[in-house]
């Protein structure tokens, strides 16, 4: 008997159509070359310490942002399992800042001196508009799901076979790379795809162009660490 497609969810067929911004995100072509330079060997290494303090920051806005998507997950999914995704994931968040410490300290990249860049002030603007109570459960869902899945698989991918990461940043793509990531951020995106198949079409409009804003502010980070604003 011949073995039917799988069901193609919603964030798929998105991906499929904006599939040039989504390269850009996650492998960062062209000139958005970021992680391809950390993949290949070639990165400046002051760019990654860009990256690094501009990267903190954006973190300590993120925990707000989370947090907001688990009482969006206890008071409107209707599953006890979504809110059990999204606390893990808050959870971590204080393991990641600590982590941050410790590279800022082996970087000497002081986070008390960093200013945030354009890139990182209009990204966190973005999260905060998220955070309205206007904003539906699918819409923050995608978003969550995007800004999740961009970091893992871009690191991810500098740590596939035929890499030549440097080893004093195999300890950063790991962080984000590894499978145990991989899972979480499937675990989110299966969240958000049941939201989305019952999701009414103008929903559906925002949802979808909430996730093509979230690669784009991606692109502009990655951009940002390699020298722009």
């Amino acid at each position: 008997m011949e073995k039917k497609p799988e069901k193609r969810g919603m964030i798929d067929t998105w991906i499929d159509k904006h599939r040039s911004i989504y390269t850009a995100a996650t492998r960062h072509a062209f000139r958005h070359a970021f992680v391809v330079s950390i993949r290949d060997g070639s990165v400046d290494l002051s760019s990654f310490r860009t990256w690094l303090g501009q990267d903190y920051l954006f973190v300590r806005g993120f925990v707000p942002f989370v947090a907001s998507v688990l009482i969006k997950a206890c008071k409107d999914s209707g599953e006890s399992s979504d809110m059990e995704v999204v606390l893990g994931g808050l959870a971590s968040l204080n393991d990641e800042i600590e982590w941050f410490k410790k590279e800022g300290t082996k970087w000497d990249v002081d986070f008390s001196t960093v200013v945030p860049q354009n890139a990182n002030q209009e990204y966190r603007r973005f999260l905060e508009a998220l955070m309205s109570s206007e904003v539906k459960y699918p819409v923050i869902m995608t978003a969550f799901w995007a800004i999740e899945a961009v970091y893992q698989e871009s690191f991810a991918h500098c740590l596939e076979d035929g890499n030549k990461t440097p080893v004093e940043l195999t300890g950063a793509c790991h962080r984000w790379g590894n499978d145990g990531f991989k899972q979480y951020c499937l675990s989110v995106k299966n969240i958000a795809e049941r939201c989305l198949e019952n999701a009414s079409g103008e929903v559906l409009v925002e949802a979808e162009d909430v996730l093509v804003r979230v690669l784009e502010h991606e692109v502009a980070f990655w951009e940002m660490s390699r020298g722009g604003q």
